[in-house]
């Protein structure tokens, strides 16, 4: 093997200089060390507009890097452009003898390393790649005969024996740094790019005070700790502080799931236990999609694509804007479009309700999801969509149908959170607040809240729409996939 003297780190979804596998490496391995982020214009063109909060969170936990990395000794190297080709460009220009970067699950990011392997490879320069974003992947957690799983629990079981300090140890980047280097100069990439010379603009996304880089993962991580107890308690009501909001800094990398998942062993509470179970939900739709790249385009179970829906426009348009009527479906959509963000209870109960009560292709939704959370990552959101459409993996049986008034009043109960959304029902008793369309017409008008006029009356009858679920899942339940 080669030896290794000069080293380029490439951080992609991993926007951290503390725990980090390649950086690790990089620095075990080489005398000299160079790190470089590329804002991928292959991603960036792709996106559905110039406004984009994760761009701007990715900008800023950046600049957070690139400011750690100094502060250790090296620096940090910012591109615009297309990736497959700066990479190795930049490589060349350094004249290192490796790329260290960590792995990618996604079908696209698996195409592009391909790509950036092969040039490095005529230039005589080696790709390294390491496991960072998850604890197991691949063919790590196996069934006794070897197969990847598809049922969650057993997965869950087979995880949690597998997993020991080994899966779960740290990289201590900075017991190593003086093997960085700092960012050559002159060069252009010492100076990070603007969101407006990249082509997009600035969002609330500082209005909304969500903290961002690396040190704001760790206030938040620090801050769920203190009631991590209590998550399994209160994760389902999203009027309540229960989640620990990290999604985001998971899926760009900004504190390293490792510390999170030894965090809550080392806790062991019920409640600590049911959020480490999440932890291992997100390891099991990797090695789904890592198993499985068809889901990217069809349904987990092959008969599912023969599935035929109305998908009529104006119904998507009414549950893409947060006016179908229906309180706490409303109240979740008007949160995402406003912040990016939503509870993952409403995630379930949207997503359900867009296919199973107003009949839209669960790929609608699943990209309409796609293009705005803030915490969006392909594996999760494609497994979450194909559960609650019953057409994925271990999924939420078809015949199994969200009501969305019970889980409002089970969830929601004194509608708090639907007050938080849609101020047109502020007035409207609890009691009425989940079915407003039950109040009677006097009341509607003292509470300002008229149906039909100040809020929408039902888009469908969730009732009628049940049962014309049904019948479309009956359909082709047992079909066989080329039937």
């Amino acid at each position: 093997m080669k030896t290794i003297d000069r080293a380029l780190v490439w951080f992609r979804r991993d926007l951290r200089a503390d725990d980090h596998a390649a950086l690790y490496h990089a620095l075990r391995d080489a005398r000299a060390v160079w790190c470089v982020f590329v804002f991928d214009t292959e991603i960036l063109d792709a996106l559905p507009s110039r406004a984009d909060r994760r761009v701007e969170f990715i900008w800023h936990a950046v600049t957070e890097l690139a400011a750690a990395l100094e502060a250790l000794g090296g620096g940090l190297t910012v591109l615009h452009g297309r990736a497959r080709d700066l990479v190795p460009a930049h490589a060349r220009a350094l004249g290192v003898d490796a790329v260290y970067t960590n792995h990618d699950y996604e079908p696209q990011a698996i195409a592009r390393d391909a790509a950036v392997e092969a040039t490095l490879a005529a230039d005589d320069r080696r790709l390294r790649t390491f496991k960072d974003q998850v604890v197991c992947e691949r063919d790590e957690v196996l069934t006794q005969a070897g197969a990847p799983y598809t049922v969650f629990t057993p997965y869950r079981t087979a995880w949690l024996k597998r997993v020991d300090d080994f899966f779960l140890q740290s990289y201590p980047v900075a017991r190593h740094a003086t093997a960085l280097a700092p960012a050559p100069a002159p060069d252009a990439g010492r100076t990070i790019p603007s969101l407006a010379s990249m082509g997009f603009e600035t969002t609330n996304l500082q209005t909304l005070k969500i903290p961002l880089g690396a040190s704001g993962a760790r206030r938040l991580f620090d801050e769920f700790v203190e009631r991590i107890d209590a998550y399994k308690e209160r994760r389902d009501f999203p009027a309540v502080r229960g989640p620990s909001y990290l999604s985001v800094h998971l899926r760009f990398g900004t504190i390293s799931i490792r510390e999170l998942a030894r965090a809550a062993r080392a806790r062991g509470t019920e409640g600590a236990q049911g959020w480490l179970s999440e932890l291992v939900w997100r390891d099991f739709y990797f090695q789904i999609l890592w198993h499985n790249p068809h889901v990217v385009e069809r349904s987990f179970k092959p008969e599912y694509d023969a599935l035929r829906f109305t998908d009529r426009a104006d119904r998507f348009a009414a549950w893409c804007e947060g006016r179908t009527g229906y309180p706490l479906v409303d109240a979740a959509m008007r949160q995402l479009n406003k912040s990016g963000y939503m509870h993952n209870r409403l995630r379930m109960v949207a997503a359900s309700f867009l296919v199973k009560d107003l009949h839209v292709h669960w790929r609608r939704g699943e990209q309409y999801f796609a293009d705005h959370l803030n915490d969006f990552d392909l594996s999760a959101n494609n497994g979450g969509w194909q559960w609650a459409a019953s057409t994925g993996c271990d999924a939420q049986p078809y015949f199994r149908i969200f009501n969305p008034v019970s889980q409002s009043e089970k969830f929601d109960a004194d509608g708090r959170f639907i007050r938080m959304y849609v101020p047109e029902l502020a007035r409207v008793p609890s009691k009425y607040i989940h079915a407003p369309w039950t109040l009677p017409p006097i009341d509607q008008q003292a509470a300002g809240a008229i149906i039909g006029r100040d809020y929408p009356a039902p888009v469908v009858d969730h009732a009628q729409a049940r049962e014309e679920a049904l019948a479309i899942y009956t359909a082709v339940k047992g079909r066989k996939a080329d039937a």
